[in-house]
């Protein structure tokens, strides 16, 4: 059975936005060797959309970048949406009942499967069995929240260090 994941980069006052972070070379390292390892992804639209980046290769890239592409373009992902109409290579469209697919999921793959998208996370809450914050150390005082709903019951797992300046705080259900 496989374990539901929601992990993202998010600020001191709890927003999450991919244009407003710096990722160091370790960090950047780590995001790689995570989605590397994956069993898959389920994304929502937009965060879909924002990853879709990945798909195609840019000359301007430096080997941690081409790294970084090659494991997201390897993964199964999902994509949550009833707004589009089609999605890239390694990737199924989900119109309906996300729960009820995900759920086939964690059944039938062994591994972890990323949940990318704080409004996705929030309508999966009840499946998800481990929450990773990737604090930076900025304010940004606006944005889309990590949490979309009210924040579930949870439990401390573990703190660690990424890179110089971002703390991971895992956290499972209580």
């Amino acid at each position: 059975m496989a374990k539901l994941v929601f992990g993202m980069n998010q600020s001191l006052d709890g927003y999450v936005d991919h244009d407003k972070f710096q990722t160091g070379p370790q960090l950047f390292r780590h995001w790689t060797e995570q989605v590397g390892g994956l069993a898959g992804s389920v994304y929502g639209a937009r965060m879909y959309e924002i990853m879709r980046y990945w798909d195609q290769d840019d000359p301007e890239w430096d080997a941690a970048r081409r790294d970084f592409a090659a494991a997201w373009r390897r993964q199964p992902k999902w994509v949550a949406s009833r707004s589009l109409k089609s999605v890239g290579p390694n990737a199924t469209l989900v119109g309906d009942d996300v729960e009820a697919v995900v759920r086939g999921l964690k059944a039938d793959l062994a591994g972890e499967i990323a949940v990318s998208g704080p409004t996705l996370a929030h309508s999966l809450t009840d499946l998800i069995d481990e929450y990773r914050l990737y604090l930076h150390p900025a304010v940004l005082g606006q944005g889309v929240p990590f949490f979309a709903g009210p924040r579930p019951p949870l439990r401390l797992a573990a703190s660690d260090l990424m890179g110089e300046d971002v703390i991971r705080l895992t956290y499972v259900p209580a």
